[in-house]
């Protein structure tokens, strides 16, 4: 009996722990010190974790069908965007790349594409200026189409921005600013035959007709056309003749899409554009002038249509000197 009491006791101050608390220690404030330490610990944590996420976000690529893409989704710029920023930002340091047209001449424009027929318009462009690249991105979801004098402007634009979809066309002009009051005056003459303002130019003889473009051209309903080439300052330059004259028939001509079609003449107040667009276009039909830009907006008519103005612009002249 007394050996199992002894064992007992022996086990039961083995397994006896004792714990001493200090009353100063139960009481011990903590240091200012190491409150900071704490704060700046969890800042640190908390901007690393930050950073690191945004890195990881910002990295991995956006490859998520638009239907699971949530409101504050980012996506890439389309490449077309991107190239018409770095074309604009390059320039923008450049003095002798300086806009062909103002900001009050573009901003009427890009209304018109973005207000009247967004998002899928039908752009035809003569002439390959300084802005080709901001009206092809202007009209990005739409089809914007360039006719140019130059072959090597046409392959040149082409080739430094192929890796996007773009449609540009040379044509051979066969007319000179100085010859425009002759052919102005032939024009009028057959202007029931050859050179009526409803018909397919492409099997037209009349001599301002453009009919060489590619065939689908003529069968696109075309909703905006800007008439800013080919060349016209200079007596032997081709001039807007035959652009401002094809413009008017094919917005009367087009089959389908919209009845009216916004026609811009940059360079208006030049005596060439005035004049074939009055004729072409009509006074009538002029509802901005801005700058040096002139919008018109051409109804399209039906067949067998003799007369583009219901106002004749020699009737008015002659009107006018009464």
């Amino acid at each position: 009996m007394k050996t199992t009491n002894s064992t007992a006791t022996t086990t039961a101050n083995t397994n006896t722990k004792l714990i001493l608390l200090h009353p100063q220690a139960i009481h011990k404030p903590t240091t200012s010190g190491g409150s900071h330490r704490l704060w700046l610990l969890f800042f640190f944590t908390f901007f690393t974790l930050a950073f690191t996420l945004t890195l990881i976000s910002t990295t991995i690529p956006q490859t998520l069908p638009t239907s699971s893409l949530t409101p504050t989704s980012v996506l890439p710029l389309p490449p077309a965007v991107l190239d018409a920023l770095l074309h604009y930002a390059i320039s923008s340091s450049n003095t002798s790349s300086a806009p062909h047209m103002s900001p009050p001449e573009l901003t009427s424009i890009s209304s018109a594409l973005t207000r009247l027929c967004a998002p899928n318009c039908n752009f035809l462009v003569f002439g390959l200026t300084h802005e080709s690249l901001f009206y092809h991105t202007l009209n990005l979801n739409g089809r914007t189409a360039f006719v140019d004098e130059s072959e090597f402007l046409v392959s040149r634009f082409e080739q430094a921005h192929s890796h996007h979809s773009l449609e540009a066309y040379d044509v051979s002009y066969v007319t000179q600013v100085k010859d425009h009051k002759q052919l102005l005056s032939t024009t009028k003459s057959q202007v029931k035959n050859e050179c009526r303002p409803v018909q397919n130019l492409l099997f037209s003889d009349c001599k301002i007709g453009i009919n060489d473009l590619p065939n689908h051209i003529y069968q696109v309903p075309w909703d905006v056309i800007l008439v800013d080439g080919p060349r016209g300052y200079s007596p032997s330059s081709p001039g807007r003749m035959s652009a401002i004259f094809t413009a008017g028939v094919l917005a009367r001509s087009k089959r389908g899409g919209r009845d009216k079609t916004h026609v811009f003449v940059h360079d208006f107040s030049r005596e060439v554009e005035r004049i074939f667009s009055d004729e072409f276009l009509c006074r009538e039909n002029l509802v901005e002038a801005v700058g040096s830009l002139g919008h018109f907006v051409v109804e399209k008519m039906e067949d067998h249509s003799f007369e583009f103005c219901r106002n004749s612009p020699s009737s008015s002249k002659e009107d006018e000197d009464d």
